[in-house]
């Protein structure tokens, strides 16, 4: 089946989550992926239980599909040599050394576009590649710590908690999509290459925008406030009879509606219920009168009577409840395929769909180095291997 980079070609320099996420997705949308890997033990993630087959941990077989693997030694002059023939027919190289390594290495930007002038260069670090920070390591749970993010994260008196899906790694990823797709249109008018950069750093900036806005005109340090907003009430998870449950009362039209549903039509037009503004300045008082009104009914009861209203609502899932639930099934969004060494696998599919059509993986993650005799031989060098093997 054809897909959008049918005939491109990556060099995926990256390890971890954020380049992987990025250079799986440009994968899954057709490209021709080659995952650079160290000799000695490849991605560090591969080493990261739980472990389906040793070398393939759960983290990387989540964002490794779709690519081959050579394993090279890029401190050796022979395994740069390789990696500068591999660029010189790769449209994209995508790396996330530390600052510094990919010059060492020969793998930094104006080394390959001197290779291949049309060579789409994307960087990516922790605290991106100039500023005082720029050789700091960075990995997603050091940038919710230094942005903001764990500051505003979990209960008001509660101890700091790390948000464990990892969002600055993976929206870091998707930046990197963004930008290398972008330059990749570019080029079709320009016939040159370019850079783009991304880091951890800026893109914990970016989800704190609005955060930070609130700051600037207050400003003080929000408080935390668990599952609520602070500009939004009620807007959080409540305990029905039986178990939790999350209510989005995010306008007033939703708030008349909430009341109806809940008994609480005395509410909607009393001065310290009325607006969005009034619950926010009266909240204690306002969630105080939705919990007890939430008491009188368990989960299922609230979210077939609150969704049949249109009120934005949910069970509160756990991970197992969220694969059964028949939205879930019927979606799409969970794929499988398998290989001999792990059997059976699970996947959850590139969340973007073309022409009506969702991702299937066309290659399972590879073994470590599994295709390095495969691209020798494409570049014309695997004689040489098995000379220098003799």
């Amino acid at each position: 089946m054809s897909k959008p980079l049918n005939g491109v070609r990556v060099l995926d320099l990256t390890k971890v989550l954020a380049g992987p996420l990025c250079t799986q997705y440009l994968g899954e949308m057709g490209a021709d992926v080659i995952k650079v890997e160290p000799v000695e033990l490849g991605d560090e993630t591969r080493g990261w239980p739980p472990f389906r087959a040793p070398g393939l941990g759960a983290v990387f077989l989540s964002v490794n599909r779709n690519k081959r693997s050579i394993a090279v030694d890029l401190k050796t002059q022979r395994g740069r040599d390789i990696v500068h023939r591999l660029a010189k027919t790769a449209d994209i190289a995508v790396e996330s050394f530390g600052t510094g390594v990919a010059e060492r290495l020969a793998i930094d930007a104006p080394t390959l576009q001197a290779i291949n002038p049309r060579l789409i260069h994307c960087s990516i670090s922790g605290f991106g590649r100039t500023g005082p920070m720029r050789a700091a390591p960075g990995y997603d749970v050091i940038l919710q710590a230094f942005c903001g993010v764990m500051a505003l994260t979990g209960d008001e008196n509660g101890s700091h908690i790390r948000s464990p899906i990892s969002p600055i790694d993976q929206m870091t990823g998707m930046h990197a999509l963004t930008g290398i797709l972008a330059k990749l249109f570019e080029r079709q008018s320009s016939g040159k290459g370019g850079t783009v950069n991304v880091s951890l750093y800026d893109t914990a900036m970016g989800l704190m925008a609005y955060n930070l806005q609130s700051f600037w005109e207050r400003g003080v340090q929000p408080k935390k406030c668990g599952s609520s907003h602070e500009s939004l009430c009620p807007y959080q998870a409540f305990e029905a009879a039986d178990g939790p449950i999350m209510i989005g009362v995010a306008n007033d039209n939703l708030w008349r509606k909430f009341c109806a549903a809940t008994g609480l039509q005395h509410l909607v037009d009393d001065p310290e219920f009325r607006t969005n503004a009034d619950r926010v300045r009266n909240r204690p008082r306002t969630l105080e009168l939705v919990q007890a009104a939430l008491l009188h009914g368990t989960v299922a009861h609230w979210h077939e009577e609150l969704s049949h209203a249109g009120i934005p609502c949910s069970p509160i899932n756990s991970l197992e409840q969220l694969l059964k639930h028949p939205h879930t099934q019927a979606s799409g969004i969970v794929m499988d395929y398998s290989r001999p060494e792990t059997g059976a696998l699970h996947a959850i599919a590139q969340p973007v769909r073309f022409d009506g059509a969702i991702a299937r993986p066309d290659l399972p993650p590879p073994l470590h180095g599994e295709h390095t005799d495969e691209i020798l031989a494409e570049l014309g060098l695997l004689e040489d291997r098995i000379s220098a093997a003799e």
